[in-house]
Order: structure tokens, then sequence, then C-alpha cells
């Protein structure tokens, strides 16, 4: 019984002091300036408000059209 509250008290306690001292060193820490960009940024092509994009082809399958398939046509009986 002595063991196990040892354990309950003492290391289960180790992840929380752990997380404890993140959170301090998070808070304690000076934020650092970002760095310049190495190319400049390009301006996008004007685009036409009013065009749609093209549409996109339905996928093929169970849960689209079907596929398209030869023709079924008669075989010959064989002769006997």
């Amino acid at each position: 019984m002595v063991w196990e509250f040892v354990f309950m008290m003492v290391i289960l306690k180790i992840p929380i002091v752990y997380l404890g001292l993140v959170v301090y060193w998070a808070i304690k820490a000076e934020p650092e300036p970002p760095e310049p960009a190495l190319l400049p940024a390009e301006p996008l092509e004007p685009r036409d408000p009013w065009r749609l994009p093209p549409a996109r082809r339905p996928r093929p399958g169970p849960h689209g059209s079907p596929t398209r398939r030869y023709a079924r046509s008669r075989r010959s009986a064989l002769p006997a």
C-alpha cells in the first residue's frame, strides 16, 4: 500500500513538473523578429471575376455513370 502511494505522489508528478517548466520557459522567452523573405512576392495575375473555372469531368465508377463496354453479340453455336 505504501508503494502505490509513493508512486502516485512522486512518480506521476514528473510530467506535471516538466509541463510547468516548459510553460515557464515559453513565457520568459523573448520573441524573435521574423526573418525577411528570401524572394520578393510576385503579384498574382488578375482574373476575371465573372468567368467560372472549367467544370471537372465526373469520375466513372460505381458512383458515377457506367463505363463504356463493347456491345454484346450472339456467338454462333459450335458444330457438333
